[in-house]
């Protein structure tokens, strides 16, 4: 995914929470995110063995529509209908599952995943059981990925990191039945938010059982 959703608190005049203020953000521009796949997906995913994927906060598609041309059979949510309706536009063979959906409230899709990614997804620490159930999505053998603004970074979009689980947070809950095998701030690459997001924060875990 190449959206930035931040969930949970956030500071006033930055990222929307509920399905009607990311429709009403979505509307202001014919685009609102980048057509490019997020380097950090690309990295960690390209030597995997495709599979069933779920992409979480999937935006308009870009990263939903990487997976699929790798081999990936793809489940994309999001909670904004507008986004929805671009990626579908933008998925004329229908290969993708598209669901407009509020993960934090509503049941996910078609799991068991071989690959749950959640690319500028940040969960707030008051939303344990999200993470639970992305966790829980994660089939035996599969992989977990989460990719967020290092802690810089969201300070710089007005945000508190405090508020926030960091990949070394959820690595240091994981029990025996994962293994990490990412969990580091590494640069970007391409720096993004008007500059401020330089490096992110990365985290990969395979489920052993």
């Amino acid at each position: 995914m190449t959206t930035e959703h931040t969930h949970g608190p956030a500071a006033a005049g930055r990222h929307p929470e509920t399905a009607q203020e990311w429709d009403e953000k979505y509307s202001t521009s014919d685009r609102l995110w980048t057509t490019n796949v997020n380097p950090a997906l690309v990295t960690e995913v390209e030597s995997l063995e495709p599979g069933t994927a779920l992409d979480v906060g999937s935006g308009e598609g870009a990263d939903a529509r990487w997976l699929a041309g790798k081999g990936w059979k793809v489940t994309a949510v999001d909670i904004s209908q507008v986004a929805m309706d671009r990626a579908r536009a933008a998925d004329p063979d229908g290969s993708i599952g598209w669901h407009r959906l509020d993960v934090t409230t509503d049941p996910i899709p078609n799991a068991p995943f071989g690959l749950v990614s959640a690319v500028y997804f940040h969960i707030a620490r008051s939303q344990e059981r999200l993470l639970d159930a992305l966790l829980g999505a994660v089939e035996p053998g599969g992989q977990f990925l989460l990719v967020v603004h290092a802690a810089q970074g969201m300070k710089e979009h007005g945000f508190d990191p405090s508020d926030y689980f960091f990949p070394s947070d959820i690595a240091a809950r994981l029990g025996d039945d994962w293994e990490i095998v990412v969990n580091e701030v590494r640069p970007r690459g391409v720096a993004a938010g008007d500059g401020a997001h330089v490096d992110d924060d990365v985290l990969r875990a395979r489920r052993i059982r």
